[in-house]
């Protein structure tokens, strides 16, 4: 595949091996992409955080208030099939700066719901807006970072992304104990208003390669991908971890561990326990890159079950719990970018909808986990635990198709 060159072929002399001359400068673009991933993902979780204070405001209880969250990732999983092929055809600087227009004023319009009907409308319009940005952002990753530097970009971004399920709940309890829950919607928007500077001058244009490829064209490509039997495998398989994934934080929030239930502190603490993986495992992708992405993605698909099986049986013990959860988010970490370049590897000549379809994939996942939770909510901590470790093995034998099917970008 050829990539874009947009740096002078005089400064190559100042190239290093790992940044080779026309790629973005890795650093800087994977610092940004990371912080904006953990703000935009961000949005779906933190009604995680709030669903006593708003359940209350809103004249509802907390059990159905989780529709917030389900509304949202919907949303969410519809906007990428739309911005993946926006991002093919207009480039992701374009496709992202749009997008954090729309959400800013989406997210600031959430704070003026006066019940549950009126707040689940608009977070699906929330949802809609800043699903803008993660197929635009890894799709940019693949056009503008240099081979060397993209499976540790990939890995830092989509560790940010599932980042925010943790530090965006913290964030959303911490302002709201202080300012209320509407706050932290305020919050919200005056950050993506403000992350419009950094992305002007961070991100490069994506030159167009040929005239022919309209916006049509661009989706068209979707039901394409769907056809290919592997590529559907992985996204149902996406499906599954991602459904266990909000459901175990659900499960965390709402039915609480036996041994800690009503304390917030040591919900917040148990939240927080899982944060050392995502910063483990981009230090760790110079290792993991050696293994091919089907078997990573099989391999942490399978670690992730073992994790929560284990959590199943530990729910009365805080610290084991915690270990568990550490292991649990260490795979979903190792898992995500190796289901990117599986993707991306199967898809070279419409990555931008093969990555919205991934990410579409991931929401249909993560709007089902509090449903899922509710649903499971008379079988106890462990019992749900058991039920999600039961959908992760479902995940592992959707994933194992990808092994027999390699392809190089």
């Amino acid at each position: 595949m050829s990539h874009p060159t947009t740096t002078p072929r005089h400064t190559a002399k100042s190239s290093t091996p790992d940044q080779p001359p026309g790629w973005a400068p890795a650093a800087p673009t994977t610092l940004l992409l990371t912080a904006l991933g953990v703000l935009m993902v961000g949005q779906m979780y933190t009604v995680l955080a709030l669903l006593h204070p708003m359940a209350t405001a809103l004249g509802t209880t907390p059990g159905q208030a989780t529709w917030t969250a389900t509304a949202f990732g919907f949303a969410y999983a519809a906007g990428f099939l739309l911005s993946g092929p926006l991002s093919d055809r207009y480039g992701p600087r374009t496709v992202i700066t749009a997008g954090l227009v729309a959400a800013t004023v989406s997210t600031a319009a959430v704070t003026a719901a006066p019940d549950l009907p009126t707040a689940i409308a608009l977070r699906s319009l929330q949802g809609l807006t800043a699903a803008t940005f993660a197929p635009s952002a890894l799709s940019y990753v693949v056009h503008h970072i240099g081979p060397q530097r993209r499976g540790t970009a990939l890995t830092c971004i989509t560790s940010g992304m599932l980042a925010a399920a943790v530090v965006m709940q913290i964030g959303a309890q911490a302002v709201a104990a202080g300012l209320g829950w509407r706050a932290v919607f305020w919050v919200g928007a005056a950050l993506m208003a403000l992350s419009l500077i950094p992305v002007r001058r961070v991100l490069r244009p994506t030159p167009r390669h040929g005239t022919g490829a309209g916006l049509l064209q661009a989706f068209a490509a979707v039901p394409r991908l769907l056809r290919r039997p592997r590529l559907s495998a992985v996204y149902l398989s996406t499906v599954a971890l991602m459904s266990a994934f909000v459901a175990l934080y659900t499960a965390v929030a709402i039915a609480g561990p036996p041994s800690i239930a009503g304390n917030s502190f040591a919900i917040l603490a148990l939240r927080a326990s899982a944060l050392p993986a995502l910063v483990a495992v981009p230090l760790l992708a110079p290792v993991l890159q050696r293994l091919t992405a089907p078997l990573r993605v099989v391999l942490a698909f399978a670690l992730a079950a073992l994790a929560v099986a284990a959590g199943s049986f530990l729910g009365g013990h805080t610290v084991p719990l915690a270990i568990a959860l550490l292991l649990f988010m260490a795979a979903v970490a190792a898992a995500a970018p190796a289901v990117v370049e599986t993707v991306n590897a199967n898809a070279p000549q419409a990555r931008g909808a093969a990555v919205a379809l991934y990410g579409c994939s991931m929401f249909i996942g993560a709007s089902l986990g509090p449903q899922l939770t509710g649903a499971l909510i008379g079988l106890g901590f462990g019992g749900i635990l058991f039920v999600i470790a039961a959908v992760l093995v479902l995940g592992v034998l959707l994933a194992l198709p990808t092994l027999g099917h390699q392809r190089t970008p």
